[in-house]
């Protein structure tokens, strides 16, 4: 499989179009915002390419602006758990790069994506000298604590429908993927990759939620009607 090397071989700076979809830069100050924008680089990877491996240490603070990517680890007998998607908006890892530690996970992209990184030591610098980026940070940890108690608890749960709705709260969390509004650019065979069913089984849990009216299907998308009903689903 292609590794994170495809990502840094198209690396360049960012588009204005692009700075400005990263939610957290507009929340600090403008020259610390100034330090930053000069720092950050984005990249190309195609479907398939892996952006993180288990194992290698933290080099950035990544998101993605375009695209969608899954964090899950493989096992030798071909066995996949899947953590979460991350939709455009999204910024990950952030507890792996408090510590630099190595990714214990892989992230994968499911199509076409394009993903910003923040060096290391410039996350740092923030994490020294920004209040306005802690909090960011501070809310994004508290928000990833319940997420994952979240997944672990979908992973237990066998009713497709079930699983197809955590999953789509997860994706479409507020805090975590800001970028993401009422509607996502998703297609059946991806929303299966992340929920770790079949599609055929997908296609079925979203017949069942769009006729509770909690959920709208286009072609290529998903829309969220009814966000409280989805939550106590």
């Amino acid at each position: 499989m292609p590794g994170p090397a495809n990502l840094f071989k198209t690396r360049r700076s960012p588009t204005v179009e692009e700075l400005d979809s990263i939610p957290w830069l507009r929340t600090l100050k403008p020259s610390d915002r100034q330090v930053i924008q000069e720092s950050l680089e984005v990249g190309e990877a195609l479907n398939g390419d892996y952006i993180c491996r288990e194992g290698r240490r933290v080099r950035y603070w990544l998101g993605l602006v375009d695209g969608l990517l899954k964090v899950s680890n493989e096992h030798s007998d071909g066995s996949t758990i899947t953590y979460m998607g991350v939709p455009p908006g999204s910024w990950f890892g952030e507890g792996t790069a408090l510590k630099r530690e190595c990714y214990r996970y892989d992230v994968r992209a499911l199509r076409r994506s394009i993903v910003a990184a923040l060096p290391l030591e410039q996350f740092h610098w923030l994490v020294d000298n920004s209040i306005e980026f802690n909090r960011i940070i501070m809310y994004q940890l508290n928000e990833r604590v319940g997420q994952f108690f979240a997944s672990r608890e979908t992973d237990r749960i066998s009713n497709p429908e079930v699983r197809v709705a955590r999953t789509l709260l997860a994706l479409f969390n507020p805090i975590l993927a800001p970028g993401v509004g009422e509607s996502l650019r998703i297609t059946q065979q991806e929303l299966a990759d992340v929920v770790g069913l079949s599609r055929q089984r997908v296609n079925e849990a979203l017949v069942y939620l769009v006729r509770q009216g909690l959920v709208e299907t286009r072609y290529g998308s998903l829309r969220i009607l009814d966000m409280p009903g989805l939550r106590t689903f």
